[in-house]
């Protein structure tokens, strides 16, 4: 059985190929080349990979990432569709899909809201949920930067507190566009903002969310 790691890799690199190396995405500066060379070296060069979240190693980081970026562009799609090497620890099954289902899933809208033609894809239920398991428990990280309180809203009622105080901000959608949301991914994201006017737009341009 599929797993939604590996449904969304397979989107992901699809649409990375159908969009062509130099098309743009919602990673500010990132052309859709540079974006499938950070997802190969963060499963395939771990040592390098280290970059993402630790601020000392970011310039080796960049580098090595240049270097996948100056391959061509078939073969690093080629290398997303494959998966990581048999000994890394994102080829458990477990490890993947708790590593790059919201990895794997962001990064293809990333590509697919860049364009300007571009529509909501229907999510099944199933996935819904599961995005919804892992924003609850993130959540907290992934809203430590809000300039204000920030609560996460399901349409069914359910909540995840994202950051308390006050003003607090409600940020009403399906569990993927609250994913889109807290990942920094405000202005793409379909979800419906309420609270004061001030802190709804104080929360719309932060910076949220953590390095994927």
């Amino acid at each position: 059985m599929s797993t939604h790691a590996k449904r969304e890799r397979l989107l992901l690199a699809d649409l990375l190929e159908a969009s062509g190396p130099d098309a743009p995405t919602l990673c500010e500066g990132w052309t859709a080349r540079d974006l499938a060379a950070h997802v190969v070296v963060r499963e395939r060069r771990t040592d390098a990979a280290a970059g993402i979240v630790v601020g000392a190693l970011r310039g080796r980081l960049e580098r090595i990432q240049s270097e996948f970026a100056a391959k061509p562009f078939e073969e690093l799609i080629q290398l997303i569709r494959t998966g990581p090497p048999r000994l890394s620890p994102y080829a458990l099954k477990q490890v993947d899909e708790a590593a790059n289902t919201v990895e794997f899933f962001v990064h293809a809208e990333d590509v697919r809201r860049a364009q300007p033609d571009w529509t909501a894809r229907p999510l099944d239920r199933v996935f819904e949920d599961a995005l919804w398991a892992r924003l609850e428990k993130g959540a907290r990280l992934l809203g430590r930067k809000s300039p204000v309180g920030l609560v996460l809203r399901r349409p069914d009622g359910q909540t995840a507190v994202a950051r308390k105080g006050t003003p607090v901000v409600t940020v009403t959608g399906e569990p993927s566009e609250l994913t889109l949301f807290a990942f920094g991914r405000q202005g793409a994201a379909q979800v419906d903002l309420s609270g004061d006017k001030e802190a709804v737009e104080r929360v719309r341009t932060a910076r949220l969310g953590i390095a994927l």
